[in-house]
């Protein structure tokens, strides 16, 4: 199993397992410092479609995916959609 490191996650457009539609770009990916649990994915440039499911935000405003609906990363982190609606 190839493991990604979290820089090389930063950038990559996030897609919907199901619809085949765009998200946004990882901008960023919050954690436990502890035990490395990973927590959410920060959304860069969210697109109308992730605007309109109405996703938590953190303090500044930006978009949160939860991690565990992340299905697999490669040239795109595809998410499952239906696990966060």
């Amino acid at each position: 199993m190839v493991k990604a490191r979290g820089r090389e996650i930063i950038g990559k457009i996030v897609i919907s397992e199901e619809t085949g539609l765009k998200f946004g770009v990882v901008g960023d990916i919050k954690f436990v410092a502890e035990s490395g649990e990973l927590l959410n994915i920060v959304l860069a440039q969210e697109t109308p479609h992730a605007n309109d499911l109405n996703l938590e935000r953190d303090d500044h405003g930006r978009m949160l995916i939860p991690f565990s609906t992340v299905k697999s990363v490669g040239d795109f982190v595809i998410i499952s959609e239906k696990d966060i609606v």
